[in-house]
């Protein structure tokens, strides 16, 4: 072997084992950037503690109450309807939307039962409503005219679609957490109601005295808010003992 085949040999050779050295720091950043990992399982909740939170929501002011025209449809004419925006008798509000926002870690599965939103008398019955993340959603069409579903999310995906008279159910599904996700009808532009999508099962809507309760929850401090379509949102705090009851009120004013 001559002078100049030896400095090739070992300038080969220094090569090889420099473009390994990089290979070997470059590996921990490949595995770095995999999938993150899984998030942890929410901790097991104990039935034998488990607290409440109830209340009534509080309207104070005037309840401006709209009449809707549905003459467009015969087929929706079935006396005098009003709009849904504010409802409120006898100083309570319904239709409020009230979740824990603060102080549960973690999730808990989408019930396997699911939730029922209907189409009868050209409204959408119920007004609002709340489910967790990922759970069904059984669309019902009791009328007798045809309605299209629209709902208009910022997170999840948006849809359309028409629903014959007294057809097959639709069942859809929102993955992600959001609160007053809009749906309405193309067909029926007074159609219009609220679906809030949350992480756990902790939540509630004001029926029409006002009245909510949120049962289930383990000891510890929250955040309960209290959200309305038109008139926002309001939020207190609560600490629960095992087998705790607490009262939350809320008061919304007329706009």
């Amino acid at each position: 072997m001559n002078r100049n085949t030896g400095i090739l040999l070992l300038a080969l050779m220094v090569s090889l084992l420099a473009l390994a050295g990089c290979q070997k720091e470059q590996a921990p950043t490949e595995t770095a950037s995999g999938p993150a990992p899984a998030a942890p399982a929410a901790k097991p909740i104990d039935p034998a503690t488990v607290a409440s939170v109830s209340g009534t929501i509080k309207f104070t002011g005037t309840a401006k109450v709209g009449k809707i025209d549905m003459s467009q449809d015969s087929n929706c004419t079935g006396g005098p309807s009003f709009a849904e925006t504010v409802v409120a008798e006898g100083g309570n509000l319904a239709n409020v939307f009230v979740y824990v926002k603060e102080g549960f870690s973690g999730t808990t599965p989408a019930p396997a039962e699911a939730a029922t939103l209907d189409q009868h008398g050209c409204k959408y019955v119920p007004h609002v409503m709340g489910v967790v993340a990922g759970q069904t959603i059984k669309i019902l069409n009791s009328d007798n005219t045809t309605h299209n579903i629209h709902p208009t999310p910022k997170t999840n995906r948006e849809w359309n679609e028409s629903q014959a008279p007294k057809s097959m159910a639709l069942e859809k599904s929102f993955p992600r957490e959001e609160l007053m996700l809009a749906v309405k009808c193309n067909q029926h532009p007074w159609m219009k109601m609220y679906v809030n999508v949350v992480k756990h099962s902790f939540f509630a809507v004001s029926s029409k005295d006002g009245k909510f309760e949120i049962k289930g929850l383990p000891p510890g401090d929250y955040t309960i808010a209290a959200v309305h379509e038109t008139l926002g949102t309001q939020e207190t705090k609560v600490t629960l003992a095992a087998k705790d009851a607490k009262i939350a009120e809320f008061s919304f004013a007329g706009k």
